[in-house]
């Protein structure tokens, strides 16, 4: 599984544009197995506070190749608060 952060070296160096099909697909897979990491079952607050998407989601906004508004972007993050939300505390 390709990491989109390390593609940004890519986009920075102009081999890449924020909007490339294959930086996309890659963002778009990486989010899916986000959201099933998310599903796994016993993870505690403390774990998923050290797995939180958000400081990757925000250098892919930054860097412009997520928009805020993004689907995929917006359902990990309801997803993410929920599963946090819903975590033994240990």
């Amino acid at each position: 599984q390709s990491d989109p952060i390390k593609l940004l070296q890519q986009v920075k160096l102009g081999r890449m544009k924020p909007g490339d099909a294959g930086l996309r697909a890659v963002v778009e897979a990486w989010i899916g197995t986000y959201d099933k990491t998310l599903a796994t079952a016993g993870l505690t607050q403390a774990a998923l506070r050290r797995i939180d998407p958000a400081p990757r989601l925000a250098v892919l906004v930054e860097s412009g190749v997520l928009v805020p508004e993004h689907p995929s972007l917006v359902s990990l993050q309801s997803t993410f608060t929920r599963v946090l939300a819903e975590a033994p505390a240990e």
